[in-house]
């Protein structure tokens, strides 16, 4: 957990874009977001999609490994998060041998 106390990544991010799934899919049940928490830990959900994030923070960035579900199946994986010069955040979330997914995401 290295850089958490005034990391600029920690709080919620409104996830705008990815590469693999429109809108109205990452919205489906709720606003997609990523969560960074001082602890470490956080969230994120987008379409039928929720996990739970273990961080490791560097100065302007996270990778993070997560578990949660797809559809009430078990998933794990992991990614990586970081702060552009314009102030929005992209990273990667990948599945553990499935998908991996750019996206782009905007201070909530």
């Amino acid at each position: 957990m290295s850089g958490a106390a005034s990391n600029p990544l920690l709080g919620k991010w409104r996830i705008v874009r990815t590469d693999l799934w429109e809108a109205d899919y990452l919205d489906m049940v709720e606003p997609a977001f990523i969560e960074f928490e001082h602890d470490g830990l956080g969230e994120f959900r987008f379409g039928c999609v929720i996990g739970g994030l273990d961080c490791h923070y560097m100065s302007a960035a996270a990778h993070f490994t997560w578990q949660g579900s797809d559809e009430m199946d078990q998933v794990r994986g992991d990614g990586i998060a970081l702060l552009e010069d314009d102030g929005t955040l992209s990273g990667e979330i990948s599945f553990h041998l499935g998908d991996e997914a750019t996206f782009k995401a905007k201070k909530w």
